[in-house]
């Protein structure tokens, strides 16, 4: 279990900026002192084919073995990324650290969202950005009906160093003065 007895779960939809703002949540831990382990979930379920559907049980497997590991180092403040949209998903990662997750769930408008997204990928990959795209209105509907976080941040007009700093102190975890 994390330090704070939770984890932080940066929730959101495509394009709105979590892997962004999570790499610079580990940069103000760090700076700050403060132990912490980052996971962008999305990499744990990148397989194929699929095990069973959306790789979701391998990835919460794949999840229990890495907190694992970095709790074998010693206590730090666990960080993920991803997408809940669902209780059920919420309490399959919080059985996969064995913590309760505290949720943030960042938002941008859905023209920042398609420009993001439209950034992220390169010709070849066409088909990738077309399938976020299609998709991404529907998962942030669907996040916001959910209502599972305890704090919303817009990223519109936000660089991902702000987010992440709103996040932490949210959390307590960063002085003012940091």
């Amino acid at each position: 279990m994390p330090p704070s007895g939770y984890a932080i779960f940066l929730n959101g939809g495509f394009g709105v900026g979590k892997s962004a703002a999570l790499e610079h949540v580990g940069d103000l831990l760090a700076n700050a002192g403060r132990p912490f382990s980052l996971m962008d979930v999305d990499w744990f379920h990148r397989s194929w084919p699929p095990a069973e559907q959306d790789n979701a049980l391998i990835e919460a497997n794949n999840i229990a073995a890495v907190w694992k590991s970095y709790r074998s180092v010693g206590p730090r403040q666990l960080v993920m990324c991803g997408v809940i949209s669902t209780a059920a998903d919420r309490e399959r990662y919080e059985a996969a650290v064995e913590s309760p997750l505290r949720m943030v769930r960042l938002t941008a408008n859905a023209d920042i969202t398609r420009k993001r997204l439209r950034g992220r990928y390169t010709a070849s990959q066409r088909s990738a950005l077309e399938w976020h795209l299609e998709r991404c209105d529907e998962i942030a509907a669907r996040l916001d009906a959910a209502d599972l976080d305890e704090l919303v941040i817009d990223t519109s007009a936000l660089e991902p160093q702000e987010v992440a700093e709103r996040t932490l102190r949210h959390f307590g975890l960063l002085d003012n003065s940091e």
